[in-house]
């Protein structure tokens, strides 16, 4: 019992080390990457702090204090995306056509490249079949098993890349202008497309999928890639959307400064993280991939999708664009 007293304390001391270092700003790959872990960190300092209640050693109370700043920290860090908190975006009311003139569906998925259920993911699309879809990690074995779902779109731009961060943008709202940007790494690439659907002003719309924090891959270039991706926009239009996986998650002060520098506001704030990776454990995961929008774009509902065979799950969203001043 002495043994696993000890265990616990030095447990409970390098978990609070861990998420005080986290606290500094830093680049490195491994400060950053306890930013995604904090929700599932939480939960399982919650459990053992309640373990170490009932282990009687002169450590007892230390350890239970330690758990319980661990606890706290990660609830300070993801507060505003708990249900407590109060919402930033209010949803609308959907219209009662789906053909309302400047209402639309949105997808995002990281179809995971090593992936090869091609069909599952497909049945998907058909099954919600989006307006505007934005795949990710896309190489040309996908783009070519999905070409009866893309077939169908309007609007088809593909960038393939053998490695991890292809891109597929498929729409069938009218497209002004797209364009794929390097914005930092040369094979990281944003999307960025100016779209205006039928009765409604122009709206823009960005696609991102930077690099994530991993063992000689800091984050500062990512950081850089994710703010620049969001407050230099093409057409500067006040209307906009932007979906994707951040590799990063909503409460961490890259993503904060996006979302302050570009005035982008998160329809999660106050209704819950919305876990969509890893795709299999839900309750014990961290969300990734992104929705954010800004101006007078509204939002009548977005969920996150079951799993389609990738190590993410799609985000589905319904908009409604503005309408011209008559």
């Amino acid at each position: 019992m002495k043994k696993f007293a000890v265990g616990l304390f030095g447990t409970a001391a390098l978990l609070l080390i861990i998420v005080l270092i986290s606290l500094i700003p830093n680049d490195k790959w491994f400060v950053r990457t306890v930013d995604l872990v904090r929700e599932p960190l939480a939960y399982a300092a919650a459990l053992l702090l309640l373990v170490a209640i009932f282990v009687g050693s002169r450590w007892r109370w230390a350890t239970v204090a330690m758990f319980a700043l661990v606890i706290g920290i990660s609830i300070w860090r993801i507060w505003p995306y708990s249900a407590a908190a109060a919402t930033e975006i209010e949803l609308v009311e959907a219209p009662q056509s789906p053909s309302e003139p400047g209402c639309f569906s949105a997808m995002s998925v990281n179809v995971k490249v090593a992936n090869k259920q091609y069909a599952k993911l497909a049945d998907q699309l058909r099954r919600y079949d989006p307006d505007l879809l934005f795949m990710m990690e896309t190489d040309q074995p996908w783009i070519d098993s999905l070409k009866p779902v893309l077939a169908e779109y309007d609007h088809v731009q593909t960038h393939s890349q053998p490695e991890a961060f292809g891109l597929v943008f498929a729409t069938r709202l009218p497209v002004l202008k797209s364009n794929v940007v390097e914005n930092t790494y040369r094979d990281t690439p944003t999307l960025y497309a100016t779209l205006q659907p039928k009765g409604s002003l122009p709206i823009e719309f960005i696609g991102l999928h930077p690099k994530p924090p991993l063992p000689d891959w800091n984050t500062e270039l990512r950081d850089e890639n994710i703010v620049n991706a969001g407050v230099q926009t093409p057409d500067r239009l006040p209307h906009a959307f932007v979906m994707g996986d951040f590799n990063d998650v909503p409460w961490s002060r890259t993503t904060t400064k996006f979302r302050d520098m570009g005035d982008w506001r998160d329809p999660r704030i106050g209704r819950g993280t919305y876990p969509t990776f890893p795709a299999d454990l839900r309750l014990l995961g961290w969300p990734l991939d992104q929705l954010m929008l800004k101006g007078q774009l509204q939002l009548t509902s977005f969920e996150i999708l079951p799993d389609n065979g990738s190590d993410h799950r799609a985000v589905l969203a319904n908009f409604c664009s503005p309408s011209p001043l008559p």
